[in-house]
């Protein structure tokens, strides 16, 4: 059912069962693939627990690993290595030198703003392998990014809380998961929503507020309405969210109607 010396699959096509068939029929026996980024994800903090263990105090169970390696794997990556490690520098400094050894991608999460205890950022900051600086977003402003180790694999040092972690994975990592799954665009689809309910943002900084999507029944469009928690540390209105608006850095104001650019989560 195609004409014979014919192409079968167009470049960036992504195999999925039905395509893996078509290749069979036609009796090919190998296809040239992107594979799947292995990707490591570590959560850092002498305060974080695993699950199963029950926190005592001044501790809380280690999420940011586990949502991390989720988005890693949504995006066709391969969470191939997943933990937790402590303020220890000799620790950290040991684990990221093995995991730049065997991984395309690490992440981390914490330890890069301006506490006392940011160990990434002490650790990295002494190589001049990775440059840590402040992004005129929210959530999301402490950011690292560098190239690790004699094979330059792509670090990301994302903030600790759990909302500014999903949303700078969002901003940053998922495009370069994309770009080496050779998949375009490499940027997350957006469409227009309108407002249900005012929305303030910060002066100087793009936000991207959670918010819940649904039709307007007169029009078909998107009505966006805000999640009640926009705090970084509110894990179960991060949940409820099914879109990012983005409001711009000169936009403190939204009133009720206005239109807002909204990535689809």
């Amino acid at each position: 059912d195609r004409p014979a010396g014919g192409p079968i699959l167009a470049t960036g096509t992504v195999l999925s069962p039905r395509h893996v068939g078509l290749l069979a029929a036609a009796g090919h026996t190998d296809v040239l693939v992107h594979p799947r980024p292995r990707v490591a994800v570590v959560s850092t903090g002498a305060e974080l627990v695993e699950l199963g263990r029950t926190p005592g105090p001044g501790q809380i169970h280690d999420s940011n690993s586990h949502l991390l390696a989720a988005c890693v794997e949504a995006a066709g990556g391969h969470a191939a290595y997943r933990c937790s490690v402590g303020d220890d520098p000799a620790e950290v400094r040991d684990l990221l030198d093995r995991l730049a050894a065997d991984v395309d991608v690490i992440i981390t999460s914490g330890g890069v703003s301006m506490g006392v205890h940011d160990v990434v950022k002490a650790v990295l900051r002494e190589r001049g392998e990775v440059e840590f600086v402040t992004v005129a977003m929210q959530p999301g402003k402490p950011q690292g990014f560098g190239l690790l180790g004699e094979r330059r694999v792509p670090f990301f040092g994302l903030p600790g809380n759990p909302v500014s972690a999903f949303v700078s994975f969002e901003v940053f990592v998922r495009p370069l998961l994309r770009r080496m799954l050779g998949l375009e665009p490499a940027v997350a689809p957006t469409t227009t929503a309108t407002l249900a309910a005012a929305l303030r943002s910060p002066a100087g900084k793009v936000q991207f507020a959670r918010a819940t999507l649904r039709r307007d029944p007169s029009g078909g469009g998107w009505v966006a309405t805000a999640v009640a928690g926009q705090g970084s540390h509110f894990v179960t209105d991060l949940a409820a969210a099914d879109a990012l608006l983005v409001v711009p850095a000169e936009v403190t104001l939204l009133q009720p109607g206005d239109e807002v650019e909204s990535i689809l989560l």
